[in-house]
């Protein structure tokens, strides 16, 4: 099963950090990386930069249209007004089926800040003891994921300082 996690990370650099780290992990096979896409916003930037990890992903990643779209909804669309809600909407309705609904969004709007940056994550097959202690002292902060509530609590256990 394929899960996307977005962790947050108390500087615009953090992110890009994670990228190396998921590179070692992807290497050992500690992890499969199905796709990334990292934010950063640096403090004196009204707006964050994205970038697609194609380093980190293989056959079956994702388009950067869907990046685009995920992160045109989340940072960039609330800047731009109602004048094209309506077709924002839609747009928004087509990724609810795979647990990125309006909660998502706000969620990781609200979190995603400047001065921070997030690494957005899609993965299968994870060791998540080995996983966890490649980040530990990274403070990544896991603040959305598709996951059931169960799995979710799951994995906030074996990150929780």
């Amino acid at each position: 099963m394929t899960t996307l996690t977005v962790w947050k990370f108390a500087t615009p650099e953090g992110a890009m950090q994670a990228e190396k780290t998921l590179l070692a992990l992807q290497k050992q096979d500690l992890i499969k990386v199905v796709d990334a896409a990292v934010v950063s916003w640096p403090s004196d930037k009204k707006k964050p930069t994205t970038k697609e990890l194609n380093n980190l992903t293989g056959m079956g990643a994702l388009s950067g249209t869907f990046w685009g779209m995920l992160f045109g909804l989340i940072f960039f669309i609330p800047l731009i007004g109602a004048a094209i809600g309506a077709a924002t909407g839609a747009l928004a309705g087509s990724l609810t089926d795979v647990g990125i609904d309006d909660e998502f969004i706000n969620d990781v709007r609200s979190e995603v800040t400047p001065g921070t940056s997030a690494l957005f994550l899609m993965s299968s097959d994870a060791v998540m003891d080995r996983v966890h202690e490649a980040f530990a002292g990274s403070h990544a902060q896991l603040i959305r994921t598709n996951l059931s509530n169960e799995e979710e609590t799951k994995l906030r256990e074996v990150f929780a300082d």
